[in-house]
């Protein structure tokens, strides 16, 4: 696999080719595209010139803080480190902008691993159309 990460500063048809067969088609969310889109940096991982990954980040309220957010991977390509590149290059970037922390929605059945990548939760559980989601944050 020939894998390269693209930096985007509006949403690419691109992260959409991913974004829509995993959130909406698999999962059933209806509000995929809103209008956080428009502010983000979307970040998609490519095997060749397909796109297999992605997610988007925007800056929180704190200006040194940054949230990460849709972080998807084509079904064929789980369980082959590609979301744990995506969230380390989620990382690097906001580094390289001055962030120093980095804070997530996830699906609570993803928990375990944002958790393994080193994020940790906190506050109450949610529900974001149906389904139950807790914040995590990574701090350095």
């Amino acid at each position: 696999m020939e894998m390269s990460i693209r930096t985007y500063h509006t949403l690419p048809q691109e992260a959409l080719a991913v974004r829509i067969p995993v959130f909406v088609n698999e999962q059933g969310f209806v509000d995929e595209i809103d209008d956080t889109d428009n502010i983000a940096t979307h970040l998609v991982l490519f095997d060749g010139e397909m796109p297999i990954g992605t997610c988007r980040i925007f800056p929180a309220s704190e200006s040194d803080r940054y949230v990460l957010g849709r972080l998807a991977v084509l079904k064929p390509y789980r369980d082959k480190h590609c979301g744990s590149d995506l969230l380390s290059a989620a990382e690097d970037y906001v580094r390289s902008v001055g962030g120093t922390a980095l804070t997530l929605h996830s699906q609570c059945q993803a928990q375990s691993f944002y958790a393994k990548n080193g994020y940790t939760p906190y506050g109450d559980i949610e529900d974001e159309q149906g389904c139950p989601h807790i914040w995590m944050k990574k701090e350095w």
